[in-house]
């Protein structure tokens, strides 16, 4: 909620081209509790008044010579690109109410003044503008929020995928219909697998030597959308030697829950598997 001391501390202009009008409506505004009410009697200078400062309300009279309120309202428009103009238009024609009000007045206060309509409106009106500037702050404030958590987040994911490259022989993600989106390391000489084919395509894992059992196992885990570590797959050679593989893999959902594709690390352990037996072992 909006508090009084913000109401009475909101910065008001008031411009009106009759010096009576504008002393008067200081008077009541400052018997009021407002603190920061200024005027000006040349309608030319609103704009750039208000580009400096940033007004919660203009006090707009309508009738001035040489720029009336309505043209003023449409220099007001191209400041305030993203929000609406704080006008609350003075005039004692009723013809003019609809008129100002289409023209993007919020509110008007007719001539000769009532002192309670006066302060009532005025008060109104600031209290919905204090809340909409609050709600912009907030929204903007939210934005700057998002995108630096954004971007934190892609440094996080760009370190985890560093750090996954210098621990594996190769790191690959895939897309929710296992077409192969991503790869890095020798896996296209290992297992065939380049970027934009599907698993299928790739033919990873399927005929060329490679252990049906073991391939249907992990198609299954992926189906089912299942993370796997250090899953064993095997493949023999034309010449008959064997290679042994581990892989580790684990689902991606976006914020809506929503299945994306798998992202994992792949090691070849052959050579860990048939090592060397050390010296003087039994």
């Amino acid at each position: 909620m909006i508090t009084a001391t913000e109401i009475l501390n909101a910065n008001v202009l008031i411009v009106d081209d009759q010096e009576a009008n504008v002393l008067l409506l200081e008077d009541i505004l400052r018997e009021a509790g407002y603190t920061r009410v200024s005027s000006t009697m040349d309608p030319h200078a609103v704009a750039a008044l208000h580009r400096e400062n940033h007004y919660d309300l203009i006090l707009l009279d309508v009738q001035m010579p040489g720029l009336d309120g309505f043209q003023v309202m449409e220099n007001l428009k191209a400041i305030e690109t993203e929000s609406y103009i704080p006008v609350l238009v003075i005039t004692a024609q009723p013809a003019h109410k609809l008129q100002a009000l289409q023209a993007g007045a919020k509110d008007f206060v007719s001539k000769p003044f009532d002192l309670i309509e006066v302060k009532t409106r005025i008060h109104n009106m600031l209290e919905v503008r204090l809340l909409h500037r609050r709600l912009d702050n907030y929204n903007k404030v939210l934005e700057q929020t998002v995108q630096e958590r954004t971007a934190a987040l892609r440094i996080s994911e760009a370190r985890f995928r560093a750090l996954t490259e210098l621990s594996s022989d190769w790191y690959w993600e895939s897309d929710e219909h296992q077409r192969v989106t991503k790869v890095s390391g020798p896996i296209l000489d290992m297992l065939g697998i380049q970027v934009g084919a599907s698993m299928d395509e790739a033919s990873v894992l399927h005929g060329s030597g490679w252990n049906e059992a073991e391939r249907a196992e992990l198609e299954a885990n992926i189906k089912a959308r299942r993370p796997f570590l250090d899953f064993p797959f095997s493949r023999t050679n034309p010449d008959g030697s064997h290679q042994y593989f581990r892989a580790s893999g684990e689902p991606i959902f976006d914020r809506s829950a929503r299945f994306i594709g798998y992202r994992g690390i792949g090691v070849e352990v052959t050579g860990r598997l048939f090592s060397t037996v050390p010296a003087g072992a039994a």
